[in-house]
């Protein structure tokens, strides 16, 4: 047994699970990063509305980015009742963490439709193709983590999370964490920063 622990852990003293989800999570933030520079250089470049100051809704999103961020307080809340033998509080920690990420999607999923009636297609026209990829991918990583979550509380209420297994809940905690500091970044950038880009600067002709 004390053979199998040593050989849970890489040279490094970290965890080779932990190891892997850093290694994750270090390609999706290139992933992410790719797609979020694709977006910042073609969002103002579209030759056609609608552009994000005609239907970008700020105080909205800000709703929703809040509910993502008292998501990440139930998940550390979900690891802290997970490492003290708490099932009771694991599993309530948990689907309260997946029900405000699922809150935040029907946020999304409200905006896309609102977006989609004001005229904002993926293949009408840049900005909307490169907004919806972008908040698209990372809605998709919410939904996995939402599924991962009730997975868990799945499995806390069978009593198999517990300090023991406290890494299972830590690894989920730094991919949930991880999409919502992703999103934090969205969010500044697509809304606070480019929310009121208005298309290219008409070019006067003569």
């Amino acid at each position: 047994m004390a053979h199998a622990v040593e050989h849970e852990y890489t040279t490094t003293g970290l965890n080779h699970r932990k190891m892997l989800m850093w290694v994750f999570l270090g390609s999706d933030c290139l992933f992410f990063g790719s797609l979020i520079a694709t977006y910042m250089v073609y969002r103002g470049q579209s030759l056609v509305g609608p552009y994000p100051i005609d239907i970008i809704d700020i105080p909205l999103t800000t709703i929703s980015t809040f509910v993502l961020l008292m998501s990440s307080f139930a998940m550390v809340r979900a690891l802290a009742a997970t490492q003290a033998d708490d099932k009771k509080g694991t599993v309530n920690w948990l689907l309260i963490t997946a029900g405000l990420g699922a809150i935040f999607i029907g946020f999304q999923i409200y905006e896309f439709n609102t977006f989609k009636n004001e005229g904002l297609t993926l293949g009408g026209n840049l900005f909307g193709a490169t907004f919806y990829t972008l908040t698209g991918f990372h809605g998709a990583h919410v939904t996995l983590g939402i599924v991962w979550l009730v997975a868990a509380a799945i499995l806390g209420a069978k009593g198999r999370l517990h300090s023991g297994t406290a890494l299972d809940v830590e690894l989920l905690g730094l991919y949930w964490h991880f999409v919502d500091i992703v999103w934090i970044v969205i969010f500044t950038l697509l809304y606070l920063i480019g929310g009121f880009d208005a298309g290219p600067t008409a070019i006067p002709s003569g």
